[in-house]
């Protein structure tokens, strides 16, 4: 048996000095804030650097026997990834000795011999890494050992950190995130060549990650159909595409489901994968709520679930979470995030009023649980509280939990954050944000499909970034398939929000769609990834009916005006042929993944649309006795139809592989839960001959002046604030806001204000509404602040006051938070009561912080 190979013996000096001088270099230029990392370049030719495949044959891949077991399943994917490039596997080792040619080293700084032994040579300098959270180095080197021309090392300052670093490399060489869940293809390449230099990063947010939710009857059915259950097979690939999303925390799905429960092995699995498991906002302690109602400890559970009068039998359901939790065998137990504090049973809250000692107690006792079962300071366990719903109302009545509990602030269920932190930005657990993509409730479920823009979601999330919201970022992606690009884009801000700028945000679409569907096709994807995500944005599908929209008037020569119904059922089409045309040009193995993420969302909305707009004219022209209403009963039945036909094609993708994934009814909602089938909305028939259905370009009322936000004609900032347009942000062309966010009000006399040109045909009153992007005050005062005046006269200021409240309309600002969430727009009117003909300009001014303007509507003789 050979002797052990001391990896420094063939160390030349000259070499060793450049690289470790090329490194500390490197590292010290990629860790400043707000810089992403330039990545190591992927060549596709033989040229200099380190040959990762050659003549479609992968260098050695050398993971060592005592790597933990996250490094033993990143390696096993990644050589996978390097079988769908290249078409051969690598050969894998545990030894350098063994290794012969270019190989790639994945290790952990602490546990490698082998990366202790190239530190002690001076061939890597892991300084910024030591201590770190998830970060890692990409560095070739040349000659480490004997028969060893060159290496790939991949280091991570922990397990995560090498999961990253090696998965980053897979997505450089065109292994997508999604290859499995979108079954975006792999394209071969017989050579692949990663150019000389290192490379280091990390997230910024400690905790990054989705609640698979409201699962019910999509990825359950699904998931049962073709697992047998959600259980531990399906959820090695949700752990999978977590890791290579560079996310690392997850709530798992709940609906009617225990997730250590239901399948043992799912909590092993995702320690072993290296994910840090959670469990939702009204889950403490690792249970699931579904392990209260199945009573599965026998006398202790499936009792009222009240700690006024069942304590006891609370705190020992808790105890048990916990030590099934330390139950590794490590005495460091499963890799959790601990949930505190207790709402009601079935999302609800847990008591008339607000509870706050009741809840203070609470806490205090799952904290003394946690160090008994742990047997060290409550501290020590990773610990979230959050602030969902009406939990919110005790943090704003005083309520607080010890320095180290992360506070988790949420948004309003339809992408407005309620809150953020105004004081403790210090505070050892500090803040995170939990967001929605999905949500079930009122005013209506939105479940279906992806309709979220991600213009909107990386103001709100930049919003909570610049506010000292950096510990957790979690989203709820419902069932988890339709949104794949809105999560990719979370993920991505997620991992460093400072790089993620209005102008990388804008780049985002082309970027996500050519890694899909090729360079040559990135911008024309990327541009109907935006337009659908601004259109299925502007109306929620599920909040669709036939009075959604209004509708021109017939006119005197019988020919119909859309009207504003007809505008937009004009743009989903434009849309569809839009999509249409790009269709030939994507290749045969990417169909699939363009029918998911591209063509199967355009269709089915626009179809939606169409449906409800046939069923709006059928219902005017029946309403009237005339005979076309039976032309528009029949568009009505056939869309009706076709989205069966939608449904029925995306289930038979791949051979059947997501059969079931679009099971969500969506048509025929009469309240805020969805209905049990898809209905057929009522037409009606009208007896008669029909005359020919003739539509008429819509027009605006002639006394109306429409201005789109993006289109001012100076801007004026001060107290360190510019003015920047955020392109396709909300409904129509874009909106305006000032950056940097989240900073302090600012008075008119400051000067911050963003002008419009204005042609009054004739002088008199005059009305200036401005639409806004909805958002919420997240300082606790509840109004949000702007101004409006006319040339230099006086500044009239407008206060917003929304307050998030499911279908409530006890209060006007109940009944505007319900229609701006339905609208997604909100409308500020400033009225002046003189104005004189001719070209004015319209100042907007800013005020409070997060107020984002979208378009102006100037009426005359208002």
């Amino acid at each position: 048996m050979s002797s052990p190979v001391d990896p420094t013996r063939a160390v030349d000096r000259r070499t060793l000095l450049q690289a470790s001088a090329a490194a500390a270099a490197l590292a010290a230029g990629s860790a400043r804030a707000g810089t992403a990392p330039e990545p190591l370049r992927v060549l596709e030719d033989k040229g200099a650097g380190f040959p990762l495949i050659r003549g479609g044959v992968p260098a050695t891949l050398l993971v060592e026997a005592g790597a933990d077991p996250a490094l033993a399943h990143v390696a096993e994917a990644f050589a996978q990834d390097l079988a769908r490039v290249g078409g051969t596997a690598p050969k894998r080792v545990q030894r350098l000795e063994n290794a012969q040619g270019p190989v790639v080293l994945i290790a952990q700084l602490g546990r490698s011999p082998i990366l202790d032994a190239l530190v002690r040579g001076g061939r890597i300098d892991v300084r910024d890494l030591a201590g770190e959270w998830e970060a890692y180095r990409q560095i070739v080197l040349d000659h480490p050992a004997p028969g060893v021309p060159q290496a790939l090392v991949i280091i991570g300052s922990d397990r995560r950190g090498a999961v990253y670093g090696t998965y980053d490399i897979s997505q450089r060489i065109g292994v997508s995130p999604w290859h499995w869940f979108a079954d975006v293809p792999v394209r071969r390449r017989a050579d692949v060549t990663l150019a000389p230099g290192s490379r280091r990063d990390q997230p910024r947010v400690r905790y990054r990650g989705f609640f698979i939710n409201d699962e019910d009857p999509c990825f359950s059915g699904w998931a049962k159909k073709h697992f047998g259950g959600v259980n531990a097979a399906m959820y090695a690939h949700v752990f999978e595409l977590l890791l290579r999303l560079k996310g690392n925390y997850l709530w798992p799905a709940m609906w009617g489901k225990a997730f250590n429960d239901d399948d043992p092995r799912n909590m092993v699995l995702a320690d072993a994968m290296g994910v840090v498991m959670g469990t939702s906002h009204h889950e403490p302690m690792t249970r699931a709520q579904e392990e209260w109602h199945r009573n599965t400890d026998k006398g202790v559970t499936g009792g009222k679930w009240d700690y006024a009068t069942n304590a006891e039998n609370l705190r020992r359901f808790w105890r048990g979470g916990i030590e099934r939790m330390m139950s590794k065998g490590d005495g460091k137990g499963y890799d959790c995030l601990v949930t505190v504090g207790m709402r009601g049973d079935g999302d609800e809250a847990m008591a008339e009023g607000t509870a706050t000692e009741l809840l203070e107690t609470i806490v205090a006792d799952q904290r003394s649980i946690l160090a008994d079962v742990t047997r060290r300071p409550a501290e020590a366990t990773p610990q979230m509280w959050a602030l969902y719903k009406e939990v919110q109302d005790y943090y704003d009545h005083g309520m607080r939990v010890p320095d180290d509990v992360t506070l988790l602030f949420a948004d309003d269920n339809w992408g407005q954050i309620r809150r953020l932190a105004t004081a403790d930005l210090n505070r050892k657990g500090g803040y995170g944000v939990y967001y929605h993509f999905d949500y079930v409730g009122a005013p209506r479920n939105y479940k279906w499909l992806n309709t979220n823009q991600i213009e909107k979601s990386w103001q709100q999330m930049d919003l909570a970034w610049q506010r000292g919201a950096r510990t957790i970022w979690i989203v709820n992606v419902g069932d988890l398939k339709p949104m794949e690009y809105p999560l990719s884009f979370f993920l991505d801000q997620a991992w460093n929000p400072e790089a993620m700028t209005l102008e990388a945000m804008s780049a985002y679409p082309a970027r996500w769609a050519g890694a899909a569907f090729g360079p040559a096709l990135a911008e024309k994807v990327g541009a109907l990834l935006t337009r659908y995500g601004q259109l299925a944005a502007r109306r929620k599908p599920e909040l669709l009916d036939a009075d959604s929209f209004a509708l021109g008037p017939v006119r005197s020569d019988g020919k119909l005006d859309g009207g504003d119904f007809g505008r937009v059922v004009a743009e989903w089409e434009a849309l569809e042929r839009d999509m249409a045309a790009v269709k030939p040009r994507i290749a045969a193995d990417a169909r699939d993944a363009w029918f998911q993420l591209v063509e199967h969302p355009i269709l089915a909305v626009a179809n939606v649309y169409r449906l409800y707009y046939a069923v709006a004219w059928n219902r005017r022209l029946a309403a009237a006795g005339d005979a076309r209403a039976n032309g528009f009963a029949e568009q009505a039945e056939r869309a009706f139809a076709r989205d069966a036909e939608i449904t029925a094609a995306y289930h038979a993708l791949n051979g059947g592989k997501w059969d079931g994934m679009m099971a969500q009814t969506h048509i025929g909602y009469t309240n805020w839960q969805e209905p049990r089938q898809q209905v057929m909305p009522a037409v009606r028939r009208v007896d008669g001959k029909a005359a020919p259905i003739v539509f008429v370009a819509p027009t605006l009322p002639a006394d109306q002046i429409v201005i789109e936000a993006p289109d001012f004609v100076s801007a004026s900032g001060g107290k360190g604030l510019n003015w920047r347009r955020v392109p396709h942000l909300g409904r129509t062309l874009g909106a305006v806001t000032t950056f940097p966010q989240g900073r302090p009000a600012t008075a008119a006399a400051d000067g911050v204000h963003v002008d419009y040109a204005v042609t009054v045909p004739k002088g008199g009153p005059l009305e200036v509404a401005l639409e806004l992007v909805p958002t919420l005050d997240t300082t606790g005062r509840n109004q949000q602040r702007l101004g409006v005046s006319v040339n230099d006269g006086p500044v009239q200021i407008l206060t917003d006051s929304l307050v998030p409240a499911p279908n409530a309309t006890t209060t006007q600002a109940q009944r505007d938070w319900n229609k701006a969430v339905e609208e997604n727009g909100r409308t500020l009117a400033a009225r002046f009561p003189s104005v004189a003909p001719g070209r004015h300009v319209v100042k907007v001014w800013r005020i409070d912080d997060n107020v984002v303007l979208q378009r102006l509507v100037v009426t005359t003789g208002a």
